[in-house]
C-alpha cells in the first residue's frame, strides 16, 4: 500500500488534468479545492467541467473509498472554473 499526496495547479480553466497516469488501484481518494481559491473546483473522469463532475466550492472536500480498491488512479481528472486555482489531493493506493 502506498499514499500519494499533492496539489494540482490548473492553469487554464475548463481544461481538465489528470491526477496522475499510475494504473495502480485506488483504495481511497480526497480532494481539497484551496480555500483561496476564487470559483469552483471538480472531480471527475476525462470529460470533468463545470456541468459534470463532483462540484467543490472553495475550502470543501470529499473523500472517497474504494474498499479494496477496484478503480485504477489514472481515471481521476480535475478542473477549475477559475484560471490559476489549486486543488490538493491524497490517495491510498494498493
Amino acid at each position: 500500500m502506498r499514499v500519494l499526496i499533492g496539489t494540482k495547479d490548473i492553469p487554464t480553466a475548463g481544461t481538465e488534468l489528470q491526477i496522475s497516469n499510475t494504473a495502480d488501484k485506488v483504495k481511497s481518494i480526497a480532494v481539497k479545492a484551496r480555500s483561496t481559491n476564487t470559483g469552483s473546483a471538480f472531480l471527475g473522469i476525462s470529460d470533468v467541467g463545470a456541468t459534470n463532475g463532483w462540484t467543490l466550492l472553495p475550502g470543501e472536500a470529499v473523500a472517497l473509498d474504494f474498499g479494496d480498491g477496484s478503480i485504477a488512479f489514472s481515471v481521476f481528472y480535475l478542473d477549475v472554473a477559475t484560471s490559476g486555482d489549486d486543488i490538493d489531493w491524497a490517495a491510498v493506493l494498493e
